[in-house]
């Protein structure tokens, strides 16, 4: 059984590797290990010392606490319990997608004007038209 805070931190670890568009692979090479154990953290399936937190954290160009953000001081819960709209639920679920990740990363490649639009439009369509 993995803890929900390995969970966690393998969450946050995979969407930022996702949004900067690096493989499994790419990211083992930078760190010296094998992808297989990126697998294994991204799953929460292993623990993630503090020195390779540290590593990981320097390959993905983040600080250390990126990967503890959204815990608000006390242990992730992994239960959906139901009670949340689309536009509500847990960032941790809706950055697991490739999906997202990859709409966010081509988003901030858009200039100020464009992206402007973009988000108008989402609104507009998603009904949400504040």
């Amino acid at each position: 059984m993995t803890h929900p805070v390995d969970t966690h931190v393998g969450r946050r670890l995979r969407a930022r590797r996702r949004l900067l568009g690096l493989t499994q692979e790419k990211l083992a090479q930078a760190v010296d290990i094998r992808f297989q154990q990126i697998q294994k953290y991204e799953s929460g399936a292993n623990r993630i010392s503090a020195s390779r937190l540290w590593a990981l954290a320097k390959a993905l160009e983040v600080s250390v606490s990126y990967f503890f953000d959204g815990m608000n001081g006390h242990e992730p819960s992994l239960e959906f319990d139901g009670d949340f709209g689309i536009a509500e639920a847990p960032a941790a679920d809706v950055l697991d997608e490739k999906e997202t990740i990859d709409l966010v990363r081509y988003y901030y490649q858009l200039n100020e004007e464009p992206r402007r639009r973009l988000l108008d439009l989402a609104k507009a369509m998603s009904g949400d038209a504040q």
